[in-house]
């Protein structure tokens, strides 16, 4: 059998409804796996879930994970439908580029939310043995902003840190239930969420960040093939890692 195969594996993807937590749901249907697509605009959702490939069974919740008291409530509710969980990543994020005399105490808790304590209550809940398959994977999208400075993030690369971090004390911790725990660092990926702060900065300084990259500027899908990796068999003995898929970005 294909180890990198993901047929009869159900995932979990937070951030289903854009950029690269959209192209994983995609890939990862492509690859033979039944997906619960998570997100907050369930339109979006549904928008996704047209783009799988057709024999894929699907299921949504349309919550914000930040503020849902049901959460394992919905997931036991689709577990039941779709099988025990055996990959998760987390893709749901927010980046922020500010100087830090406009950073506020709010921007930390919003990006700290969602990029952070979101993924691991969801991973706390999907630890759980009446959520998971015997084996499992958890894949945390993270950056490079969390390994290499760049002015105006403090926010963003914190918490891009604080993943890393907590994701090597996960896979320390959950190892012992046979679930497996990375992240994953991507440098520019050609996303909404890219193409917004492009605009605010202007040309020149887009050109610049791009030259930086000396592969260019990636695709969702290529974040996405990582993942697909990481949540296979074919990486049954990668744990703790953060493999970073950034064009170049951070050799120089």
């Amino acid at each position: 059998m294909d180890a990198f195969s993901l047929t009869n594996k159900t995932i979990l993807i937070t951030g289903a409804s854009s950029g690269i937590g959209r192209s994983c749901s995609v890939e990862c249907s492509n690859s033979g796996a039944n997906l619960i697509l998570v997100g907050r605009n369930e339109e979006e959702l549904m928008k996704t879930a047209s783009l799988l490939n057709p024999g894929t069974k699907v299921e949504i919740i349309a919550e914000d994970i930040t503020h849902s008291e049901r959460l394992e409530a919905i997931i036991a509710e689709k577990v039941a439908v779709l099988g025990k969980v055996s990959g998760f990543i987390h893709c749901a994020g927010i980046e922020k580029t500010l100087p830090l005399k406009k950073h506020s105490v709010q921007l930390y808790h919003d990006i700290f939310e969602i990029n952070v304590i979101a993924g691991f209550e969801m991973a706390k809940i999907l630890s759980l043995k009446k959520y998971k398959e015997e084996t499992s994977s958890f894949v945390f999208i993270s950056s490079v902003a969390g390994m290499v400075g760049e002015a105006g993030k403090a926010a963003y690369s914190a918490s891009k840190g604080a993943v890393i971090a907590g994701t090597r004390s996960l896979a320390m911790e959950l190892s012992r239930g046979n679930i497996r725990v990375n992240s994953i660092s991507p440098a520019m990926v050609n996303t909404p969420i890219l193409e917004k702060m492009f605009e605010d900065l202007g040309e020149d300084a887009s050109s610049e960040i791009i030259k930086k990259h000396p592969l260019g500027i990636g695709e969702p899908k290529d974040v996405a093939n990582a993942c697909i990796f990481l949540l296979s068999d074919a990486a049954r003995w990668v744990t703790g890692s953060n493999l970073v898929i950034d064009g170049g970005y951070s050799a120089q």
